[in-house]
């Protein structure tokens, strides 16, 4: 018996060596990766040298090539950052300024399928996310017949510093951006190597939620991106919106207050500090101006490259949610009246804060909790920047564009002692702030799940049938739309793009889907508009 146990033992030490992930031969060399439920799955594959030593704060370089077989069934690290939102849930511990690493999950069996490729870029402000998030993960998508991607890109000081020194070292005088080019350098190498896992890199579909649509916006602005994708989507905020973004001059100054806060000389220095201590230095020194017009990745104001039709033509698929933040959003402990909402965003609005105010139909104490509250806390933080790129893409872009606003509030939490934080994120109750975010409609990051298909993967919120719902139906417009350029099809309500509408019909995603128009809202965004690009 005992022989007969140490040779089955033997027998299954063989079998479990000799298994063979899928492999894909890539321009730098062949990866194998796993199978998972009846899809390939590659983790952890790099799109770009490690920025490491000289290379921090440089664009991202092409990877070298290597001998032999590379594993690809792990994540790569995670970008560094630190925990400012309570939601953020990776597939991996670790974190590394050695970053730069995609994943993608293909249902080709032949690999010769042209299959059409999603590449998601994670949300976080800039400073935090990462392509292992399991609410992005492209399982779901995959089994519905497309190549999904998720990409790292490098956060914060990282990614996003400017310095003069900095500057000197480049060809185009310029610095700063580094996390969009590494988006830049994701999509140029799926779309160099894609067509090994079975997907057609012609019909590359780039997509993200606030910081991650953010970057599409500026994706699409920028000269680097010409002929790199097919298509767009994005959900809640873009680059255009309330005024200008930063100018090199503006974005180098602020990168010298970080160096002299951070408590050094030279860039040499910075350089030269472990990632660890630069993260945790970087995070009090209130880093501003996040991107500048480098000259290289921004070549001028993405407003003047949008309003002269220079950016990236292609349909577009946008939209935002319907209670993005609450109205302590602006107030934050201040009383929720009248005078508080005037103060407030008389800094954003100045003489005009009246008339804005008026548009928003906040008159009194009460409309301050109630929907003209809420629908200005909601457009002061993603909702009017991402109207803008949808208004202007409509008028130059030449193709179509979808617009939607997502309705479906998240259901109950599973722990009676956690509420619900900015930005989407969780935090613990406490007396303070147990009523202090309590909001009726979907708040800023509750889509994400439900249009990726990937709500069982968050255990925060005690799903109901009718989340599974809603869930068909917005995956249904993402699968139809990366795979055709229209989000109609079978099954689900009849959406008609924006395009020549003088009030947008706008679709209603929520477990009754729909069409509608609202002049009210409009003559809102409108209003606005004039205030901001007088």
């Amino acid at each position: 018996m005992k022989k007969l146990f140490i040779s089955l033992a033997l027998a299954l030490i063989t079998l479990t060596a000799g298994a063979q992930g899928p492999r894909v031969k890539t321009a730098e060399g062949v990866i194998e990766g796993t199978y998972e439920s009846g899809i390939k799955v590659f983790k952890g594959v790099p799109f770009a040298q490690p920025p490491i030593g000289e290379l921090r704060w440089k664009a991202p370089q092409p990877v070298k090539a290597w001998s032999g077989v590379r594993s690809a069934k792990e994540f790569g690290p995670n970008p560094m950052q630190l925990n400012p939102y309570g939601d953020m849930n990776f597939g991996t511990d670790k974190r590394s300024e050695d970053c730069l690493y995609l994943n993608i999950w293909t249902p080709a069996k032949t690999m010769n399928e042209k299959l059409p490729v999603l590449i998601y870029f994670n949300g976080g402000g800039l400073i935090a996310g990462s392509g292992s998030e399991p609410r992005y993960a492209g399982a779901s998508m995959a089994r519905n017949g497309i190549i999904s991607i998720t990409a790292n890109y490098r956060e914060g000081i990282f990614g996003f510093f400017a310095h003069p020194e900095l500057s000197k070292e480049t060809s185009y005088k310029g610095s700063g951006n580094y996390g969009f080019m590494d988006q830049v350098a994701a999509i140029r190498w799926v779309k160099d190597n894609i067509a090994a896992f079975g997907g057609d890199p012609e019909r590359i579909t780039i997509v993200g939620e606030s910081a991650g649509s953010a970057s599409v916006s500026a994706l699409m602005a920028s000269p680097l991106c010409k002929g790199l994708f097919a298509q767009a989507m994005g959900s809640s905020a873009s680059v255009i919106g309330y005024g200008k973004i930063a100018t090199l001059k503006e974005g180098e100054k602020a990168g010298k207050k970080t160096m002299k806060a951070i408590g050094c000389k030279s860039i040499e220095e910075m350089r030269a500090m472990p990632a660890e201590e630069l993260l945790k230095k970087s995070a009090t020194s209130n880093m501003t101006k996040m991107y500048n017009i480098d000259g290289y990745f921004f070549t001028e104001q993405p407003e003047e490259t949008f309003k002269n039709g220079r950016q990236t033509k292609v349909p577009l698929l946008i939209g935002w949610n319907s209670t993005e933040a609450p109205i302590t959003f602006l107030l934050g402990k201040n009383p929720m009246t009248i005078a508080s909402v005037k103060k407030a965003i008389t800094p954003r609005f100045g003489k005009d804060t009246d008339k804005v105010m008026e548009a928003y139909g906040l008159k009194t104490d009460a409309d301050v909790a109630s929907l003209p509250g809420a629908r200005l806390a909601a457009d002061m933080f993603v909702g009017f920047s991402t109207w803008k790129w949808c208004d202007m893409h409509e008028k130059t872009g030449g193709q179509p564009v979808y617009r939607y606003l997502y309705c479906h509030p998240r259901p109950a939490m599973r722990n009676a002692d956690m509420v619900p934080g900015l930005a989407g994120g969780v935090q613990k109750k406490t007396e303070e702030n147990k009523n202090a975010l309590k909001v009726t409609g979907a708040v800023h990051s509750a889509d994400i799940e439900y249009a990726m298909g990937t709500l069982p993967t968050n255990r925060v919120y005690d799903w109901q049938p009718e989340d599974f719902t809603v869930s068909d139906i917005f995956q249904g417009f993402y699968l139809n739309f990366v795979k055709t350029g229209n989000p109609n099809g079978l099954g689900l309500p009849e959406w008609t793009p924006i395009n020549g509408q003088q009030t947008p019909s706008v679709m209603q995603i929520g477990v009754n889907s729909y069409m509608k128009s609202d002049a009210q809202l409009e003559n809102i965004y409108h209003t606005v508009d004039s205030v901001i690009w007088k």
